[in-house]
């Protein structure tokens, strides 16, 4: 549901990139694009704008919805808007498409110039650092030299964290919520299990299914409901589904069948379907294996102080105690090592029901934190 203050209806825009972009892999793309949506005005000094990095299978409509479909609302609509935590009042918000992705910036779905095809498993494996490299020419580009804010949840709170190592001059805060210094054995596993899914679907052709006309769609919809239940805390899951059986009597269940039975799993399979007919798979092979590759202290072997002592922006990291995928442990890393190198930080560890789709919703307390510390860096812009 659209919230009140949006920004209403939003229209994206397109940046060409002619100059090659070297890739951590040691390959390049030849030329790409990069979709962005933005929110509010630029200030005079252009010392206001923030950059929101998105998550798995998010994108560049943060905020507001689309001309061509008002359901279509930003998902992080109720984070960013006039009044909203991050006041477009004040702030000038950027939220760009990754490279790789499947919402129109250059991805697999693309042509390949030197091919005439789509790259489809072509594509050249990307990393966190290679976004934020990314993101810094888009930068240019908008004429921003140094970021009010880079934030971002999950995925997006580890390219913020990497802007602060990569360009520590170039923002004044780093925001990374519900985020980690790099994904444990165990979330790795669940990419994995995810990915093959997606590569034993008979539909996935080795990732060239562009060329038969088809979409995996039975392994992107397992994909997404194994993403969908490590998101969910156990509690939520239990409240909102519980053992409730789906349009049959108690005593029924024992006729088995292999159709829906729980409403849990038609929760599932419906966000299963959803999925599968919007994302793209080659795309979701590329991205979880970002994910799996983002470490920052993998150069200083293995020491985290030792990485993050590069950067000099504040700091804000928030945790939620539900959250099994990204544990407030894995945020205190990061805070223990920002305190190590002397910089300034604030951490929050909120009390929350949802697991780790918390930092999307709209708990009071998270809510309430983000609305001060972006009070906070308003002051310092008007300063």
């Amino acid at each position: 549901m659209l919230k009140s203050g949006s920004v209403g209806v939003v229209t994206p825009q397109s940046f060409r990139f002619d100059a090659p972009l070297a890739l951590a892999s040691g390959a390049s793309v030849d030329g790409y694009e990069l979709t962005v949506e933005t929110y509010g005005q630029l200030n005079a000094d252009r010392s206001n704008a923030v950059l929101v990095c998105h998550a798995l299978n998010a994108s560049h409509h943060v905020a507001g919805i689309t001309a061509d479909d008002p359901t279509n609302i930003g998902w992080w609509d109720n984070m960013v808007g006039p009044g909203k935590p991050v006041d477009t009042n004040r702030f000038f918000v950027v939220g760009v498409n990754n490279l790789g992705s499947c919402f129109g910036s250059t991805g697999p779905m693309s042509i390949n110039p030197a091919t005439g095809k789509p790259y489809g498993a072509s594509f050249p494996v990307v990393t966190v650092e290679d976004w934020v490299n990314a993101q810094a020419r888009l930068a240019d580009v908008l004429g921003v030299e140094r970021w009010a804010a880079v934030m971002g949840g999950s995925l997006g709170g580890m390219q913020a964290l990497s802007w602060a190592i990569q360009y520590p001059e170039r923002l004044a805060h780093c925001v990374a919520i519900a985020s980690a210094p790099k994904l444990s054995a165990q979330n790795i596993a669940f990419n994995e299990v995810a990915r093959t899914a997606i590569r034993s679907d008979p539909d996935f052709h080795g990732g060239d299914y562009y060329a038969h006309g088809i979409v995996p769609k039975r392994g992107l919809r397992v994909a997404r409901m194994i993403g969908h239940i490590t998101y969910l805390s156990g509690a939520d899951m239990a409240e909102k589904f519980g053992r409730a059986l789906r349009d049959r009597e108690v005593g029924d269940e024992y006729r088995f069948h292999y159709d829906i039975e729980f409403e849990v799993e038609s929760y599932l399979r419906y966000q299963g379907d959803k999925f599968a007919e919007y994302f793209d798979a080659n795309t979701y092979l590329l991205i979880t294996r970002a994910l799996d590759y983002f470490d920052p202290a993998r150069v200083t072997g293995g020491d985290l102080v030792a990485a993050m002592r590069p950067a000099s922006a504040k700091f804000l990291l928030a945790a939620f105690t539900t959250d099994w995928r990204f544990p407030p442990e894995r945020s205190r890393e990061i805070v223990e090592a920002l305190i190590a190198t002397g910089r300034d930080v604030s951490y929050a560890e909120i009390d929350a029901p949802h697991g780790h789709d918390a930092f999307l919703l709209d708990d009071p307390r998270y809510q309430r934190l983000m609305r001060n510390y972006f009070e906070t860096i308003a002051e310092e812009v008007r300063a």
